[in-house]
């Protein structure tokens, strides 16, 4: 198993960014061929308390690698990855990770 980790940073607009992720980007990346779960998490704080640079982690499993990278390369993996750019240039990272049990 491996993932794609987005990690975003707090956005200057996040109503304006929650709306997009929501209705827009979320179903771009959930119509992504061999995409076994997409795991959406929002950050609340850190250990101790306190606030967070980091706003959202966003998770998503494929079977292996070539499934990860087919789907990066399928016209529903390329139209997420522009909406992306359009909305999260700049404070967002991309990871990819194998999962250990």
């Amino acid at each position: 198993m491996v993932k794609l980790i987005a990690v975003y940073r707090r956005p200057d607009d996040v109503e304006a960014f929650e709306r997009h992720y929501r209705e827009v980007h979320a179903p771009l990346a959930r119509s992504m061929p061999g995409l076994q779960r997409l795991e959406v998490n929002r950050v609340y704080g850190i250990p101790g308390g306190g606030d967070s640079d980091v706003y959202l982690i966003a998770e998503m499993l494929f079977s292996s690698r070539e499934a990860l990278e087919a789907a990066l390369a399928s016209p529903e993996g390329r139209a997420a990855g522009k909406d992306l750019i359009s909305f999260a240039r700049g404070i967002v990272s991309l990871y990819l990770a194998e999962v250990e049990a």
